[in-house]
């Protein structure tokens, strides 16, 4: 079952914990709790969605908010693993599509190295190798939880995101449980529970609205 927003959010499930003290969701309740989930070979989360979320935690240290970060997998699953996630996390190294953008706009330390450290927990989501066959009804269940509106669609265009996600399922090798369990459609994403556990958002990509929100929620 997927996570739904206003109900109790599943606890985050993880592989490992790589840097910080674990966490655990379920037991936040009285702090809003905000999860920056990543991809290492994701452009996008280190040049918007990291900064922004590590922003939001240097200027919130002293109120009821608990932030982390976690590195999932739903692509590239020959970069994005646990090995570089500890290598960016150790060393501040980024491989990959990262290093090419900010090589490209001029964000490198010597070294191929971020120009700033990650200062809160990182956890690695688990991701395991899938093993069961792709079935109609495999295919069915994933169309419901990842496209909005499916129902809608005509015949025709029902037919085509059938074929086009057995497709992708065929070629998909891991499963990213945090990641499918949020129903979260890229990185960088953001998931927000609120301070009695509930699953208040997820929200795809970096925006200007979350300051905002994280600050009603934490007033609430």
């Amino acid at each position: 079952m997927s996570a739904q927003i206003g109900s109790l959010a599943p606890k985050i499930k993880v592989s490992e914990w790589v840097q910080g003290k674990p966490i655990d969701t379920t037991q936040e309740k009285g702090n809003v709790v905000v999860v920056e989930v990543f991809q290492v070979n994701c452009p996008g989360c280190f040049l918007y969605g990291l900064p922004q979320i590590i922003d939001l935690f240097r200027r919130h240290r002293e109120d009821p908010l608990t932030i982390f970060g976690l590195a999932t997998a739903f692509e590239d699953y020959d970069k994005n693993t646990l090995d570089n996630l500890r290598l960016l996390l150790s060393t501040g190294e980024v491989i990959g599509e990262t290093l090419r953008a900010l090589r490209e706009y001029g964000q490198l330390r010597p070294g191929n190295k971020l120009p700033y450290s990650i200062p809160f927990p990182v956890a690695m989501d688990l991701v395991v190798k899938e093993t069961f066959p792709v079935t109609d009804s495999s295919i069915r269940d994933f169309i419901e939880s990842n496209v909005e509106g499916y129902r809608s669609y005509s015949e025709r265009d029902k037919l085509d995101i059938f074929e086009r996600v057995r497709q992708y399922l065929n070629t998909k090798k891991y499963s990213a449980k945090t990641f499918e369990e949020f129903s979260l459609r890229g990185t960088p994403s953001t998931i927000i529970i609120d301070r009695n556990g509930r699953l208040r958002d997820t929200v795809f990509g970096a925006t200007s609205d979350l300051e905002k929100v994280i600050q009603n929620l934490i007033q609430e």
